[in-house]
């Protein structure tokens, strides 16, 4: 290898168009030109054959391609890369090496050069699904992709590398799982904060600039839309879904499909355009029993003691998978779940693993016959600790890592999330001949290979997978995309009261008191220490208002809150309640037995937390409140509170003039709204509980099944309440 690294150049591509056909990006396969067409000699015979060929449908191409490939390179296609950071700096547990083993300074690499482990994954082990985390700006993105594209049209038959990322164009980050923040793309609500502008045809015309903007950075799948419905108030994934209203999912799940997928330039099919959904997460991740969450496993089971299984699947089956123009979402993704008590043999395993749910339910019984991919790294085996981030292989802990890729190889299930390395894929096979025949194999096998390289084709990657920079600079974050973003962001803002306190126009002095966070367990179960925050970004307000340093210089009062945070288990104190209240709750009405509980690092099956006492980490956001009406009695106070789950408010109301809720919007948006600039016309697309007794009662697959609060004046906050 070159020692000269940092002077390396990026690649530069040639193209040719067709007449009435599409235009062809290439960097070493020779060109075919015939009857005045040109097509790529991925193979290298100097003709034509099927998958080269354009003209041909894609079916018919990925049938062709399927055929030609060896188990090995199969084996490459069923894989999904883990999270990639772009540059992988150091100090990340997902971070790479350079040149032979060089941290990124040492080596001198450029921003958008391969890691170590990227070559070896797309040469040595054939993967060609890659899932980006941080991008570090559009050009980066786009260099990067034409690097990956350039290094795999030299490989044998030049399949393209085609990158995924979960969403990316949220203002607001959550931490309940790996999610970055709107990096030169247009920013605009997700999950709740879509959901309560309660208008599909919005949503549709975010997936179309969404898709614009992903393939700018040379991504064409999304690991989205999230349709879960969100009938479980205290999961901490709630605020990316589209709510509890199963009529509204499904036309989300429809509307935002479509926009992705349907490339408007190719009469709303498939095209250059085009970017795959891969729709999450079957059967629906919502029912998680007390609320928490199965990225871990004192979360593991999603329950039913509603019996409303059904209405979880149907923004899949009457949304997802029911579209205008490309039919179905390209892809489904499990969840890690239990899915307690569905399967009727008893068998209760983690969605990919349980043959009811995928194979007899989702490919036999609804037909679905796109991607499955599990959820990121569900085969790997278990760490000692509960409480850690560790492999999610539910029910199946008995199991080697083979046999587990092997059981849901048997499912019909097509591709390992975060999983690089190809030799347990590789030994399910051979164990898969032994049970059922070579014969048998290969053809399951390839039925995986055809749906995989389909997605590529309907995406236009074999004819140009490479992103033109400036290009990109000119679509990512566009005037045309930021401005319909930040609309949506105010169409987003819902207001829960208002006592003549709203607007505050002119030029006002304003206090804005500071939060804290108590030392807590991040998405990753690693400790991080307390924090002080400052209440709101001084430059955003500035635009808008003067800062007052104290409550009697000010005319008014801003207080930006956080729904309550908490943590439902530790190693040493067990289970306890998950809070949507600020002060400390003992859960004196919870399950005396828990429905679901069971793993090999418990003593006990039953996971309740009856009688247990808990805290949230952010009970100092309803203390600033209280702290601030005393000290301005007379004078307006206003509360925002960025509501990630659907909370008590109980607690703060009485002490505000006006409650502002926003799901994920930048500041100057809420400002707009408490200035006068614009109006709210935001809907509450959850219903907000009474207290946690309520829901102490209800059961976490049914929606609406808990007391909403009505608050000092006479309003209730139910589904679709909003001033």
């Amino acid at each position: 290898m070159n020692n000269n690294q940092s002077t390396k150049s990026p690649v530069r591509y040639a193209t040719v168009t067709n007449k009435n056909g599409p235009t062809l990006g290439y960097t070493s396969v020779p060109i075919i030109e015939k009857d005045g067409l040109f097509f790529k000699d991925f193979e290298r015979t100097g003709r034509i054959v099927p998958y080269e060929d354009w003209r041909l449908s894609p079916e018919e191409r990925a049938e062709d391609l399927a055929s030609r490939l060896t188990i090995e390179e199969i084996a490459g296609l069923m894989m999904y890369s883990n999270h990639q950071l772009v540059p992988a700096e150091g100090g990340s547990w997902i971070s790479g090496t350079y040149h032979g083993g060089k941290n990124m300074k040492e080596s001198g690499a450029k921003d958008w050069e391969l890691t170590d482990q990227q070559i070896k994954f797309l040469t040595k082990d054939h993967l060609r699904f890659v899932l980006a985390k941080d991008l570090k700006n559009g050009e980066v993105a786009a260099r990067w992709n034409n690097e990956m594209q350039a290094l795999c049209e030299t490989m044998p038959h030049g399949i393209p590398v085609n990158t995924s990322t979960d969403p990316r164009h949220g203002v607001g980050c959550a931490s309940a799982e790996y999610k970055t923040d709107a990096k030169d793309t247009s920013k605009w609500p997700i999950g709740l904060g879509m959901a309560a502008t309660f208008s599909p045809e919005l949503v549709k015309q975010f997936a179309r600039i969404a898709a614009r903007e992903y393939r700018a950075l040379g991504i064409s799948t999304e690991l989205g839309p999230q349709i879960d419905l969100g009938t479980e108030p205290r999961w901490m994934r709630i605020s990316e879904t589209y709510g509890q209203d199963s009529d509204l999912v499904t036309a989300y799940a429809k509307a935002y499909c479509e926009g992705l997928q349907n490339d408007p330039d190719n009469n709303n099919g498939w095209g250059p355009h085009s970017v795959a959904a891969m729709v999450k997460h079957w059967p629906g991740g919502g029912p998680c029993e007390g609320g928490r969450d199965a990225h871990y496993a004192f979360g593991k089971y999603a329950v039913y003691p509603g019996s409303n299984f059904k209405e979880h699947l149907k923004p899949f089956l009457e949304g997802a998978f029911k579209l205008e123009g490309t039919g179905q979402a390209s892809a489904v993704m499990p969840y890690y779940t239990i899915s307690y008590g569905i399967d009727p043999s008893g068998r209760n395993v983690g969605n990919s693993y349980s043959r009811y749910v995928i194979k007899d339910l989702l490919r036999d019984t609804y037909g679905y016959d796109g991607i499955i991919c599990t959820d990121w790294d569900i085969t790997g085996d278990p760490l000692p600790s509960m409480d850690s981030f560790s492999p999610r292989c539910y029910g199946t802990e008995d199991m080697t890592e083979a046999e587990r890729h092997f059981c849901i190889i048997e499912n019909e299930v097509d591709q390992f999330g975060g999983n690089n390395n190809i030799e347990p894929i590789l030994e399910a096979y051979r164990m898969g001949c032994e049970k059922h025949g070579e014969e048998y194999m290969k053809a399951r096998f390839a039925r995986s290979a055809r749906r995989l390289l389909l997605n590529s084709f309907r995406c236009g990657l074999f004819e140009n997978p490479y992103v033109d920079p400036e290009e990109s600079a000119q679509i990512l974050g566009c005037e045309e995309y930021t401005r319909a973003g930040f609309e949506a962001q105010l169409r987003s803002i819902v207001m829960l009261k208002n006592n003549g306190a709203l607007p505050v126009t002119g030029r006002k002095k304003v206090y804005i008191p500071g939060r804290h966070l108590d030392a807590r367990k991040n998405f990753v179960r690693v400790m991080t220490e307390a924090v002080d925050l400052p209440g709101a970004d001084c430059e955003e307000v500035e635009h808008f208002y003067d800062f007052a340093d104290n409550p009697d210089e000010a005319d008014f009062a801003i207080c930006f809150i956080e729904s309550p945070i908490s943590d439902g288990y530790s190693d040493e104190e067990g289970f306890k309640p998950l809070m949507l209240q600020y002060r400390p709750y003992t859960a004196g009405s919870a399950r005396e037995k828990s429905i679901a509980g069971g793993d090999f690092r418990e003593q006990s099956d039953n996971r309740s937390y009856k009688n247990k006492t808990n805290k949230a980490i952010n009970e100092s956001d309803l203390d600033i409140i209280i702290d601030t009406r005393k000290r301005m009695p007379d004078k307006p106070l206003i509360v925002v509170i960025r509501m990630n789950n659907p909370c008590i408010v109980a607690e703060f109301e009485p002490y505000a003039d006006a409650i502002l809720v926003d799901f994920g919007v930048e500041t100057k948006a809420v400002l707009s709204m408490i200035s006068g600039q614009t109006k709210t016309s935001g809907r509450l697309p959850v219903r907000l509980p009474a207290n946690m007794e309520t829901i102490e009662a209800h059961c976490e697959d049914v929606p609406f099944d808990y007391e909403a609060y009505t608050d000092s004046t006479g309003n209730t906050y139910d589904f679709g309440y909003g001033l």
